[in-house]
């Protein structure tokens, strides 16, 4: 990419001029790639994470992406998905968007754990695609006090994972990210 497209993006997207993590479809690291090349064109296999956030009655918190997202702004995600940095772990990556996106500390949860991990490439409008292997984190928290970023979050709800687990055409009104849709599919005790 060059200066003046970088600069061009990057005023397009706060994010465009972040690097991601490349990736084998076994999720081995093959070095860093600009994060608006890796969601544009054919795209670049990248690593990700999307994390459930449940509350102890069994509930999982959905929000609502920022309209400002560049891909699947406004859609319904469950709850925070992101990119891990060069050096992080998905756990600590979670952490920080949990914090960053919701309020949520790492004193209101004890059990974040990787539970599945999956690939898919999905495009968006006109606007790029996800090409992503995606690791799925679960948490439960023990304190649900939430402080969202509105440059995150557009809208939260609490639904019943069970009922939307099994009926997900009556959630479709919602619009749900794919990599949503495919950790719950994956996903179920």
């Amino acid at each position: 990419m060059s200066n003046a497209a970088a600069d061009e993006a990057t005023e397009i997207h706060k994010n465009a001029s972040q690097d991601v993590i490349a990736v084998d479809s076994d999720d081995n690291a093959e070095g860093t790639v600009n994060r608006l090349d890796a969601h544009t064109g054919d795209g670049i296999r990248h690593r990700a994470f999307t994390c459930l956030v449940f509350n102890e009655e069994g509930q999982i918190l959905l929000a609502q992406r920022a309209p400002n997202k560049r891909l699947w702004d406004t859609s319904w995600d469950g709850t925070v998905a992101s990119h891990p940095v060069e050096g992080q772990t998905q756990e600590e990556a979670t952490e920080e968007r949990l914090e960053e996106e919701l309020g949520i500390s790492p004193d209101q949860y004890s059990d974040l754990r990787v539970t599945d991990k999956f690939e898919y490439k999905r495009y968006y409008e006109n606007a790029g695609l996800e090409w992503e292997v995606c690791a799925v984190l679960k948490v439960t928290l023990e304190n649900t006090s939430l402080d969202p970023d509105e440059d995150e979050i557009a809208g939260m709800l609490w639904a019943d994972y069970e009922h939307l687990h099994d009926n997900p055409e009556w959630y479709r009104q919602l619009r749900l990210c794919p990599w949503f849709e495919i950790a719950m599919r994956r996903d179920f005790e």
